[in-house]
């Protein structure tokens, strides 16, 4: 993820907003559909929801907030969470991604 690779300050600003306009583009893909290919949960849904336990490291090393900047992304993100349990029993739990983010940014000393 270069967001969290990047260095705090005006690289970090730039990557944030590249990242920021990628997630919009898959929200205005999924419009107002309860998932990417309509009303079943489908192989998108299944590829993309595995970056959602990544969301918490990035928020908190870079500081923003996804939900604010796509708030129809994180409701479908739930919504798959809710809806397929096999998938929130499969995903690495968010704060263990958030302390591997931050050793790794320590290792590369960016913090």
């Amino acid at each position: 993820m270069g967001i969290l690779r990047s260095p705090k300050g005006e690289e970090q600003e730039k990557a944030k907003k590249e990242f920021i306009e990628a997630l919009k583009v898959l929200e205005e893909e999924l419009g107002d559909k309860p998932y990417f290919g309509g009303d079943n949960f489908g192989f998108l849904d299944l590829s993309f929801v595995a970056f959602y336990s990544w969301f918490y490291a990035m928020e908190t090393l870079v500081n923003f907030d996804i939900e604010a900047e796509c708030p129809k992304l994180i409701e479908w993100a739930k919504r798959c969470m809710e809806k397929k349990e096999s998938v929130a029993k499969s995903l690495p739990d968010p704060l263990k991604i958030y302390d591997f983010a931050l050793q790794m940014r320590k290792k590369l000393g960016l913090d």
